[in-house]
């Protein structure tokens, strides 16, 4: 059975964070549907074989979420795996990636995508509002307010809960 995953165009370290949710109080995992990983690396160009590359997705994924909380030793250890090489090519720069083991690319990707959003605006990233919610998001809103992943889900949970309670109370 594939699932939708949530938040489909957010910053691509994002969107590996949020390939695991909570959906009726179990955790899901998008990498464990069948062609989930190949899914994934498709929608975002990049390279690796889907069996090879899942593992290292996983431990990505996870040093992703230790380093959004603080913890920045896991994500250092996937950094490690990897490097960027300025080229000029036709007179135009460009960055070649050289990883030591082809199924890190996608993950070193994704975490060199995460330092690159917290040396532009760190504040601006952001986990969901709601307490129940596992998601993080970039907040592109131009005067930095957003607080749910999205609107549709958790912001409208949130809104309904306080309309009923302004119900009771009534």
């Amino acid at each position: 059975m594939t699932r939708t995953r949530p938040l489909l165009g957010e910053p691509l370290a994002l969107d590996l964070v949020n390939t695991a949710w909570v959906e009726q109080d179990a955790w899901v995992d998008f990498f464990d549907d069948p062609g989930g990983t190949e899914a994934w690396l498709t929608e975002h160009g990049l390279q690796g074989e889907a069996d090879q590359a899942r593992k290292p997705l996983v431990a990505a994924r996870d040093a992703l979420r230790a380093a959004l909380v603080g913890r920045e030793g896991p994500l250092d250890a996937v950094l490690d795996h990897g490097s960027r090489r300025p080229r000029l090519r036709g007179a135009r720069p460009y960055e070649e990636i050289v990883v030591d083991d082809p199924a890190w690319h996608a993950a070193w990707v994704a975490a060199a995508d995460l330092v690159r959003l917290m040396g532009e605006r760190p504040e601006r990233i952001r986990k969901c509002a709601n307490p129940a919610c596992v998601l993080w998001f970039y907040d592109i809103s131009k005067n930095g307010s957003r607080r749910w992943c999205s609107m549709e889900t958790c912001g409208n949970r949130a809104k309904s809960s306080r309309f009923q309670e302004r119900q009771r109370s009534a």
